[in-house]
């Protein structure tokens, strides 16, 4: 076949497509009525999951990778979401930050994004209603837990409804050549999960901290001889040179984010649920606060604790389990966790 019979065999296929997601939309559109008559989440996370596990087995054996499944699919997912209402995202921003990354990576290009300047700020404009959804990390492999969206937990009437295992891959970017580079910049989690890579490269400069990497980027694109560390959407959106890939120290960073909700996500049959409790001050308590976990045979594959701020020496214990909160069992742990603390909420269930 010659170039033109391939590039006609193209259009046809591509005639095809979209004959086919028409097709697709309408059949979204009739779900999405039948979910709004019956005051169901249009987002179903639980759904949307299985779908891009059953497409990917699908595509085994075909040209394109799973990364390139999902990533497709995401779109079009996204589109039919945008479709179906004004489906808006809080997150931390500003643009172009991991937060941002992460909230695409999950809702896709065609719901509309609200950043906000603060944790505060996205759990209100989704306590509000203003916001559907927000996103916002909460742990980092390398950095730890992110204290301030763990506190927000505690007076906050919101749910988790899901989650984002985000790979950070830092990069250097700059509008100048790499020996040309006298000022670098960043946010401070950043550039800590970059100083040994910065340390035996550019030991000469120190990085300067800004509040967020998007930040950074725009000083790196406006002042001469000056660099950024971040992820490769800053490059894109402020027309930066991608000089140098992937510098984290930590081949395997990532960071967990969470989706937050009016409401938990309904059970999938493969679960992760998040509680968080305040033990009575006296001896043994958290020992005793612990002993359900291991009755029940719950996994428990995370705990921090922070300062209650409500009086001296009370902390807060932040757990992630497996199963849903719906599960007996989890039912039957948490009627006994409330027997020795002073403090117990149900933070919601999501997808593992």
């Amino acid at each position: 076949m010659s170039l033109e019979d391939h590039r006609q065999k193209i259009d046809a296929i591509d005639t095809d497509i979209i004959r086919l997601l028409n097709e697709r939309a309408d059949i979204v559109h009739e779900i999405g009525m039948i979910k709004k008559e019956n005051g169901l989440e249009i987002y179903a996370p639980e759904r949307e999951e299985k779908l891009l596990r059953s497409l990917v087995a699908k595509g085994e054996g075909g040209r394109l990778p799973e990364e390139s499944i999902r990533a497709i699919y995401r779109e079009v997912m996204s589109a039919a979401l945008a479709l179906e209402e004004d489906l808006k995202i809080a997150y931390l921003g500003p643009a172009g930050t991991w937060t941002h990354q992460a909230a695409i990576g999950k809702f896709g290009h065609s719901v509309k994004y609200l950043p906000q300047p603060s944790f505060a700020d996205v759990f209100d404009q989704v306590e509000r209603r203003i916001a559907d959804y927000g996103v916002v990390p909460i742990e980092n492999s390398t950095e730890g837990a992110v204290t301030h969206t763990l506190d927000l937990f505690a007076d906050s009437p919101l749910k988790i409804y899901g989650q984002v295992m985000m790979p950070i891959e830092n990069n250097l970017m700059a509008n100048c050549e790499r020996d040309e580079i006298e000022h670098i910049y960043s946010h401070p989690q950043i550039i800590a999960q970059c100083r040994a890579w910065l340390g035996a490269n550019f030991h000469q400069i120190q990085p300067v901290e800004k509040s967020s990497s998007a930040v950074a980027a725009e000083v790196a694109a406006s002042e001469p001889n000056s660099a950024v560390l971040g992820g490769s959407l800053l490059a894109e959106m402020y027309g930066l040179k991608i000089l140098e890939q992937s510098i984290q120290d930590i081949a395997h960073n990532t960071t967990r984010f969470l989706v937050i909700s009016p409401k938990t996500c309904p059970p999938t049959g493969n679960d992760r649920s998040s509680v968080m409790f305040s033990v009575r001050d006296e001896p043994g308590s958290l020992h005793k606060a612990l002993e359900p976990f291991e009755k029940f045979s719950i996994n428990m594959s995370k705990i921090e604790s922070r300062p209650s701020k409500r009086r001296a020496w009370e902390y807060y214990f932040f757990v992630d389990l497996a199963g849903h909160c719906e599960d007996e069992d989890f039912a039957q742990v948490i009627q006994q966790l409330e027997k020795h603390c002073s403090f117990v909420k149900v933070l919601g269930s999501y997808p593992a």
